[in-house]
């Protein structure tokens, strides 16, 4: 059976010559991996990171790694893709995302959530440095966890207060509470943490490293 769908890029992994296996989220199958043909007529560029593509996808009862065709992109997100910060971002917050959702988890809300935030970002023109911080907070409320001052105290180290800061405030103020690079990074790092803690996994975030470069001088 054939069914059209959303699918939000998470990653990707060679296999074979001209095929790729695309880990993806979307709203009817969840966290899900599917075979992709990436020759000439599809460009690489559609598999970047958090990328909103629509695709037909082809269901096989035999198989548990079912086709995805006829890609294109859902959405431009041309506000994230003209930015290195906000691309950065998308790095993180799709490493994020591909290592605590795991394949086959479908989460009621997490693709509607993940597509609304993306959206978001997209949009921004300016005070976005934030962004990731109230992400990985959000993120954790929308697995089911409830982050509060205590839960989040044994991680936290030096940054309680300011996580409490972000806890209470709007949107728009915690993308205005004052931190540089150094800060925000320590910060992530203990949302991770945090988040390795109930998802009971490790997350190695690898394009943490990429965001403290870029917001050292941002």
């Amino acid at each position: 059976m054939k069914f059209n769908t959303e699918l939000i890029v998470l990653n990707y992994t060679k296999f074979k010559e001209n095929m790729i296996v695309l880990h993806t989220l979307s709203e009817r199958y969840g966290r899900r991996s599917f075979l992709v043909r990436a020759g000439k007529k599809t460009p690489m560029s559609l598999f970047l990171s958090l990328n909103i593509l629509e695709a037909d996808i082809i269901e096989n009862p035999k198989s548990d790694l079912w086709h995805a065709g006829s890609l294109s992109l859902s959405l431009p997100l041309m506000g994230i893709r003209n930015n290195p910060y906000k691309n950065s971002m998308t790095l993180f917050m799709s490493e994020v995302l591909y290592r605590t959702v795991k394949d086959g988890m479908d989460e009621p809300g997490l693709f509607d959530w993940c597509k609304r935030q993306i959206m978001t970002l997209d949009a921004l023109k300016t005070d976005f440095s934030n962004y990731h911080i109230r992400f990985l907070l959000e993120l954790a409320v929308t697995l089911g966890f409830s982050p509060d001052l205590c839960d989040l105290a044994p991680f936290a180290g030096d940054n309680l207060q300011v996580l409490g800061s972000f806890l209470t405030s709007s949107f728009s103020e915690a993308m205005l509470i004052p931190l540089n690079g150094e800060r925000r990074n320590a910060i992530a790092e203990s949302l991770i943490r945090y988040l390795e803690f109930h998802t009971e996994s490790t997350i190695n975030i690898r394009s943490l490293a990429v965001l403290r470069e870029l917001f050292e001088v941002f």
